[in-house]
């Protein structure tokens, strides 16, 4: 227990002291959440009904899905998970602590943007507030299980800049952030049901805000908590020691199984 109290007390201050970590987990997220309460809320006063809960996804997107790969590939590359398993430590340890030191530092984030969205820029506050901490929660720890299954297939840090980008850009478009998932063409909602954000907001406005919704909130809800049980799981089958090990246990390939959840959403409600 001490081992495991040190490695996360390690892997917390890590992300502070670390300018790239410390950029993708405070200062990048909380200076777009600055601008858009002050520019969007201007352009768009409809805004401020989901301002609340879109910035909440964003600083969990670029914590999870931009800050959590990299150091995971920056250290298999550097031998580091050697010296990890000559002194025995597990990989379920390997994945859990950084993942488990993000969800952390965007919860604090998170906390941060609900409590001021309101006096600060006008942005509707959740009517409850124990759906919106269970939908924070949910979606924290399922975008973190996807960033370590970015880490664990990336080959090198240009493919983890592609493999998150793949998820981060579509989501920031069609996610259901700065437009309603409702108000999308219908050509483009079935893509938008693919991604983890989609289903966030949904579970957001929903349980959080008491208002009809495009999916059952729920249902949303479960989606995530599958989609982030199989990633976590996938990420520590297919996990390598040592980027110069040929031998793994699987394919990279089968990192496609996370969208599985999503499919199957996507298949209930055409």
């Amino acid at each position: 227990m001490t081992a495991l109290i040190h490695h996360f007390t390690f892997e917390f201050k890590t992300g502070l002291r670390n300018s790239t970590l410390l950029l993708m987990n405070y200062l990048f997220p909380l200076a777009f959440y600055a601008m858009m309460g002050l520019v969007m809320t201007q352009i768009n006063p409809l805004f401020r009904e989901s301002m609340i809960p879109a910035m909440v996804v964003f600083a969990t997107m670029s914590s999870a899905l931009l800050g959590l790969p990299g150091p995971l590939v920056e250290s298999r590359e550097a031998g580091i998970y050697r010296s990890y398993k000559i002194n025995g430590v597990p990989a379920v340890a390997i994945l859990g602590m950084p993942a488990l030191t993000t969800v952390f530092h965007v919860l604090i984030v998170s906390i941060i943007i609900a409590l001021t969205g309101n006096p600060l820029f006008g942005g509707q506050a959740p009517v409850d507030w124990m759906g919106f901490a269970l939908v924070t929660l949910v979606a924290v720890l399922c975008c973190a299980s996807i960033g370590a299954l970015i880490g664990v297939i990336a080959k090198d840090s240009r493919a983890v800049v592609l493999l998150s980008q793949l998820v981060y850009l579509p989501s920031m478009l069609l996610g259901g952030l700065m437009i309603p998932l409702t108000v999308l063409p219908e050509s483009v909602r079935p893509f938008a049901m693919l991604l983890p954000a989609s289903h966030a907001m949904q579970a957001y406005t929903g349980l959080a805000y008491g208002q009809e919704t495009a999916l059952a909130p729920m249902g949303s809800l479960l989606v995530l908590i599958s989609s982030g049980l199989l990633s976590l799981g996938l990420a520590i089958y297919l996990f390598n020691w040592d980027s110069r090990n040929s031998a793994r246990r699987g394919h990279p390939l089968m990192a496609l199984l996370a969208l599985v959840p999503y499919i199957v959403a996507l298949i209930v409600t055409l």
